[in-house]
């Protein structure tokens, strides 16, 4: 995790999806002391419309300052949605962004949902919000599932960074798998969470699906059972056409119909540049 980036972005369009964007925003901001920018995309190339979303955001940053007393600054980002925001992360100084979703709705259900299809081009990991936050306070229970991918190890820096700041109890949800060899993997990946939650003093739990089958459909269930925070999962490495064509796994997730808030690491970065903050430094 590199400590110089300290800015959550939150994708901006001026609905109430960014809002509640915005919301959870200044909660994880309150607690890790981060800044928050407001992106918004424009067409690339329209002079007025640049003008015209330099003006609106403008008079949105004052709205916001006004009303909830944070400080909060703005970029306009030019070209589509994904391939700006993608871009842009690249060369920033983020350390996360936030996306409000509507979820799955109409012909996304054939082409993909448009947060999964910003999500898997991002450097940064996303965390997707349905709705404005419970409550303003710490993420209590963190939903860390885990199966026999080696993936699992890419996202635990986070269910550490964001433990420690929020005194989270993470729920490590075992898969339930019938294979002998991916059963191995799946406790060699869950010893090793362990093993740095522990390293780390996090309270954690161990949990397994009650039954094999849709693993998603069992975290969101296990999810909504012990009223969680948030869901830590990994995006599907090199994703194709046909994982938003039917549906890969995440995208389940991250529309879940309970409408809690999904965090998702994409697996391109080095799990041996984790650097000390995984072996008990703050």
């Amino acid at each position: 995790m590199d400590q110089g980036k300290n800015v959550i972005i939150v994708t901006w369009d001026f609905t109430r999806m960014s809002e509640n964007a915005l919301l959870h925003a200044i909660k994880l901001s309150q607690n890790v002391e981060t800044k928050i920018r407001l992106a918004h995309v424009i067409k690339a190339g329209d002079p007025l419309a640049h003008s015209e979303a330099e003006s609106k955001l403008k008079k949105e940053i004052g709205r916001i300052q006004e009303e909830h007393k944070v400080l909060c600054e703005s970029v306009i980002l030019e070209g589509s949605l994904f391939s700006a925001i993608s871009h842009y992360l690249s060369e920033s100084d983020a350390i996360m962004v936030i996306m409000g979703t509507h979820g799955i709705k109409g012909s996304q259900k054939y082409f993909g949902s448009h947060a999964l299809k910003v999500i898997v081009g991002s450097a940064v990991p996303f965390i997707v919000v349905h709705d404005k936050p419970e409550t303003m306070n710490r993420y209590s229970n963190i939903v860390f599932p885990i199966d026999f991918k080696s993936e699992n190890k890419e996202k635990l820096q986070w269910a550490i960074y964001l433990g420690k700041y929020f005194n989270s109890k993470v729920h490590l949800f075992k898969a339930p798998v019938s294979d002998s060899s991916l059963a191995k993997k799946v406790n060699v990946n869950l010893n090793f969470a362990i093993r740095f939650l522990i390293q780390n003093n996090l309270d954690y739990e161990i949990h397994t699906a009650r039954k094999s089958g849709n693993f998603g459909k069992e975290i969101i269930s296990f999810s909504k059972e012990i009223n969680a925070d948030l869901i830590l999962i990994t995006t599907t490495k090199h994703i194709s056409f046909l994982d938003y064509l039917f549906g890969a796994s995440e995208q389940y997730i991250i529309d879940n119909p309970s409408g809690i808030p999904v965090m998702c690491v994409n697996p391109k970065a080095s799990f041996a540049k984790m650097g000390q903050f995984m072996f008990g430094n703050s």
